[in-house]
């Protein structure tokens, strides 16, 4: 018995010892290096991420034009838009993400997602896209006045949606449409509940969910309670005032993009067969960041009746389309907060970190 509790603590200590060697690694932050010089020839302006820290590591190059390839786009970007994925990106933070942006510094200094602009050119291996098409959608490089993009991850824009609206969409929208339909298999007719509805994802979250057919209740702050219940919340909370998990109302869903609430007591209103899906959190913590959030609602689903999970979104086709369609049809719109000049990125972004964005943060490229 003594050998076995000997062995076991062994283990405990090399356990301990490799978390510690991890956080170490991945604690290392690079030196900046110097931005090369600027490109000859065919040209773009193009912010860069080439080492973690806060917006002044950021850097406003000239570089060359992205070289299509056989299956990409080639885009001339209008418009841009800001995402909490931008500044985590930029700084490395949570540092668990590190394993996979890079160690000491990005491995793609590539810095933006969302975009709008109008198709430059395509591959011969592209179908369903021609020059000239308004298209929005993801790609690695957005903050640039060109990006090369994977038709499967774009969509056109419809008649009657300018540049800045559309690129306010792609990642906010598809994260929020993946947590009521994906995630919180939300059906017509039940209730949700979406808290923190005045931020980026909140906002497309109650536009998303009336258009599915779902009774929406909405939570913000006293500043945001017009502007929710203008993209059709039900129900708004005004969370200074009134705290919904005593309000003794219960939800069908609640999509949580804040986690200022315990798991426990969101599970508390939530139907027995229904869910908790966690999109964001406020966590600052160095290591994990918003992903102990996650951890959390999964170590606590066996102890509940509803349904309990965290989620990172991924584009997939279709998402742009849909989201395309619903803009059509005039019941998606982006809230739109602050814009900024593509030479200011640093400065939305340091906006974005604030936490205080009503919406989305777009930028303008010229």
């Amino acid at each position: 018995m003594k050998r076995r509790w000997k062995v076991l603590g062994g283990l405990g200590a090399l356990a301990l010892a490799g978390v510690g060697v991890l956080a170490g690694v991945l604690s290392h932050r690079a030196a900046c290096p110097a931005p090369p010089p600027p490109a000859e020839g065919t040209t773009m302006q193009a912010w860069m991420a080439r080492c973690y820290g806060a917006p002044d590591v950021l850097t406003f190059e000239t570089l060359p034009v992205p070289v299509l390839a056989d299956d990409r786009v080639l885009v001339r970007v209008r418009a841009s838009a800001g995402n909490p994925l931008d500044w985590h990106g930029m700084r490395g933070e949570p540092r668990i993400m590190r394993l996979s942006s890079g160690i000491g510094a990005p491995e793609d200094p590539r810095f933006g997602t969302d975009f709008a602009g109008v198709v430059e050119a395509v591959g011969p291996k592209v179908s369903g896209f021609a020059p000239g098409d308004r298209v929005f959608g993801v790609a690695p490089g957005a903050f640039a006045q060109y990006v090369v993009v994977n038709p499967a991850r774009m969509a056109k824009i419809p008649d009657g949606i300018d540049f800045a609206q559309a690129a306010a969409v792609p990642v906010a929208a598809v994260t929020a449409l993946q947590a009521l339909r994906d995630h919180g298999g939300l059906r017509a007719g039940q209730r949700v509940l979406v808290n923190g509805a005045s931020g980026g994802v909140g906002t497309y979250a109650v536009q998303i969910a009336k258009a599915m057919g779902a009774e929406v209740s909405a939570v913000c702050s006293t500043r945001n309670v017009d502007l929710v219940r203008s993209l059709g919340a039900d129900r708004v909370f005004d969370y200074t005032k009134e705290d919904f998990t005593a309000s003794g109302e219960r939800w069908d869903l609640i999509v949580d993009t804040v986690s200022n609430h315990g798991v426990f007591d969101l599970a508390r209103v939530i139907a027995d067969d229904g869910a908790l899906v966690v999109v964001g959190s406020k966590d600052d913590e160095a290591f994990l960041g918003p992903a102990r959030r996650f951890l959390v609602a999964l170590l606590a689903d066996p102890f509940v009746a509803p349904r309990l999970e965290g989620m990172l979104a991924e584009v997939r086709d279709g998402d742009l389309a849909y989201l395309s369609g619903l803009m059509a049809e005039g019941r998606l719109r982006s809230a739109i907060d602050r814009t900024f000049p593509l030479s200011a990125v640093d400065e939305a972004i340091g906006y974005l970190e604030t936490g205080r964005a009503r919406g989305k943060v777009v930028i303008e490229v010229p």
